[in-house]
């Protein structure tokens, strides 16, 4: 006899585990099914792994920064597996928590790979389910190109089980997961070159931010090598050669592609249903989280809205509120803020300078960059920047843009008064904390240019 259910959810991310849990709350009979581990990209190969060698990359450099404050230090030393080790516990124990959550909300967990019969069944391991509605929560998992010799590179999901750190390191592509893993090896003692076949780094962000921070990266001692396309990678006996277009080469001990993401749909079973997926693979949907299959719905990274782990979550919650509540919640995208760990740390909120460029409307643009205290006397030549944009005449918050120590920390706060439609004249209004980073938010008196109008 088939089992049936609700809802059937088919994968353990962020957002498929949170839309189980919540589903089974408010009184579904919930099942998921998940074929790797539980926690999604996330947990396991993505966000929390990454802060965790964030953190240890950033060791070293308190260390020197501590020697201008009198600290006399040892030459310290590293050691890779003991990090590996210790990531690895974290995460088994999170793995975990997330199976005992399920356990404890009453989900069944299915564990094995789910494919689609039709919009109602799903067979895994040889045996079949049958739900009322079925929500896809698959993710997506890293892309390599088709470049001769791929098969020596390695993706962001491999570098967490590296057996020990590579010494010299490539990493192609010129996004967040690029340049945090930039910040991570070089804090760590390799030698990183990050090569990017353009000349804007991290340009989904504030342009002018985004160059400040890849200036700072470089000062940091990261080699970037702009225009910079891999043809062939060649295995040698002293690691591997990258032959680049135009003739030059780069002897390394590992090739990392951070080049993108695709959806995990190719063995879905679609084919099985009227499901309708874009070039890149990811699944069409509305803003009910449907699919053209009435009874089939998707939410997270696989659907091509902002991959961020947050975004899952407050999607599996309107999709919860949607199905099995009043149906009073939509999803909103509108001033989603965001981080990139890189060193330093740049954070963002709201709409860039070229995007209000792009929407005509009068701006002024608040600039500071400025040495912070620390800096002064630890002997870093680490700068900060604050970029603030709001429409000109009311004054409304259009933007905040840091590169800066903390500043997802920061920005998190100061998210709220973009969401809210607060003005800078509230910001002025506001009294700083000094001596901090962040009160150079509501100290910019003076704007730096206006744009549009």
């Amino acid at each position: 006899m088939t089992e049936t259910f609700d809802l059937l959810v088919i994968g353990a991310g962020s957002g498929g585990v949170r839309a189980a849990r919540m589903a089974a709350a408010a009184g579904a009979r919930v099942a998921l099914a998940e074929a790797r581990f539980f926690g999604g990209t996330c947990v396991n190969v993505g966000c929390v792994p990454k802060k965790l060698m964030v953190y240890a990359a950033q060791f070293a450099g308190q260390q020197q920064d501590a020697r201008g404050f009198g600290w006399q230090t040892a030459t310290a030393t590293h050691d890779w597996p003991a990090l590996i080790a210790g990531k690895n516990r974290e995460i088994e124990r999170l793995n975990g928590i997330y199976r005992r959550l399920l356990d404890d909300a009453g989900v069944s967990i299915i564990d094995g790979y789910a494919r689609l019969c039709d919009g109602h069944t799903v067979e895994v391991n040889g045996r079949r389910y049958r739900a009322e509605k079925i929500l896809l929560a698959v993710g997506c998992r890293p892309s390599l190109p088709a470049v001769d010799g791929i098969e020596h590179a390695i993706s962001s999901d491999d570098v967490f089980t590296l057996p020990q750190r590579p010494q010299r390191l490539a990493i192609v592509g010129g996004g967040y997961i690029a340049l945090e893993f930039a910040g991570i090896f070089n804090g760590l003692g390799s030698e990183v070159t990050v090569l990017y076949r353009g000349q804007q780094l991290l340009r989904h962000f504030d342009h002018t931010v985004a160059a400040f921070a890849a200036g700072q990266i470089a000062e940091s001692g990261v080699a970037i090598r702009y225009d910079s396309t891999i043809v062939a990678i060649e295995k040698n006996a002293d690691g591997l050669l990258c032959r680049l277009a135009g003739g030059d080469s780069l002897a390394v001990d590992a090739v990392l592609y951070a080049t993108g993401r695709t959806p995990v749909t190719d063995d879905l079973g679609l084919e099985n249903t009227r499901i309708q997926r874009r070039d890149d693979g990811s699944l069409v949907v509305d803003e009910r989280f449907a699919t053209a299959e009435p009874s089939v719905f998707a939410l997270g990274d696989v659907i091509g809205t902002p991959e961020l782990t947050p975004v899952a979550l407050a999607q599996a919650m309107v999709f919860v509120n949607q199905q099995f509540g009043d149906n009073s919640r939509q999803m909103d995208y509108a001033a989603i803020p965001t981080a990139v760990f890189c060193q330093p740390p740049l954070a963002s909120v709201g709409l860039t300078e070229q995007q209000v460029v792009q929407q005509g409307i009068a701006c002024d643009v608040y600039l500071s960059e400025f040495r912070p205290l620390k800096h002064t006397v630890s002997g870093s030549s680490e700068r900060a920047m604050i970029k603030l944009l709001a429409e000109a005449g009311s004054g409304r918050l259009l933007g905040i843009h840091i590169a800066g120590d903390e500043a997802g920390e920061i920005l998190q706060g100061f998210a709220v008064a973009v969401r809210a439609g607060l003005s800078k004249a509230q910001l002025d209004a506001t009294i700083g904390i000094h001596p901090t980073l962040a009160e150079e938010l509501v100290t910019l008196r003076q704007a730096s240019y206006r744009i549009g109008g």
